[in-house]
């Protein structure tokens, strides 16, 4: 798998979406990993294709694949090492793996919603906010960007933010927003 064969599957999964769907709303939902591929999917739609996604959720995101590979638990141990940055991270760019959803953000004018839960021990939280404010300092509408966290005590981690029984009111109020 690569980050432009990954972008070019969600094109189709959207064309074939879109095709069939009528007049209904087309948002994309990334998870993690996913959140990078949402945000370059929506980026490539807007400046290849002219067309404007209905809204991006992202769910416990990163800022870009760099920067997340330099906080995941099982880089701990490399990261005190010579070489951690070269040998693991710029590895990654080698591998033409970029996943930049801190600049893709930067250009998109959709409704943007950042979910994080503060219990996330694989994507640490403040590279949530971290999107969440280089996003809504890019927008013009800043009242399109919404970053919402939960907190620690309800235990969500970075998997479980789906299980929330809060989680399908704060997305309706958010797509209502639009």
């Amino acid at each position: 798998p690569t980050e432009s064969g990954f972008t070019t599957d969600v094109l189709a999964l959207y064309d074939w979406a879109k095709a069939r769907s009528g007049n209904s709303s087309i948002l994309f939902w990334g998870h993690s990993l996913g959140t990078g591929i949402a945000t370059n999917t929506a980026r490539k739609l807007q400046e290849e294709r002219g067309v404007q996604v209905d809204a991006v959720v992202l769910e416990s995101p990163y800022t870009n694949i760099r920067e997340a590979a330099a906080h995941i638990p099982i880089t701990t141990i490399y990261r005190q090492f010579p070489g951690f940055g070269y040998f693991i991270l710029d590895s990654l760019a080698l591998g033409d793996m970029f996943f930049a959803s801190d600049e893709n953000v930067k250009v998109l004018a959709c409704p943007l919603l950042i979910l994080h839960a503060e219990d996330d021990a694989v994507l640490p939280p403040h590279l949530g906010r971290k999107l969440f404010e280089t996003a809504r300092n890019a927008y013009k509408d800043k009242t399109k960007v919404k970053f919402i966290t939960f907190p620690e005590k309800l235990g969500l981690g970075h998997d479980y933010i789906s299980f929330n029984p809060e989680l399908p009111v704060l997305v309706k109020d958010f797509l209502n927003m639009k």
